[in-house]
């Protein structure tokens, strides 16, 4: 266990910020679901929900909660679906 105040402040921010971290990381998951779905079921909303995800991860790979480069292979991946089923 922490022995300073500061030590123990820290430990507190810490399980905040982790908090907050996994609540922005599971709504991104959700996000991305919800494309996911909506692509399988030939959604018109599609493009809509397309450009949302997009700027979840964009927003995710702001405040570090995805690597950058993680963030762009899901754009990437995002994007390539769409390409599929509007090439249909």
């Amino acid at each position: 266990m922490a022995n300073t105040k500061s030590a123990i402040k820290r430990v507190k921010t810490n399980s905040s910020k982790n908090l907050q971290n996994r609540m922005k990381k599971s709504e991104l998951r959700t996000t991305i679901r919800n494309y996911d779905e909506a692509i399988n079921a030939n959604s018109p909303e599609c493009e809509e929900m397309l450009k949302f995800a997009m700027k979840k991860v964009d927003q995710a790979a702001s405040k570090n909660i995805l690597h950058k480069n993680t963030a762009s292979r899901k754009k990437s991946q995002l994007q390539k679906a769409y390409n599929a089923i509007s090439a249909k």
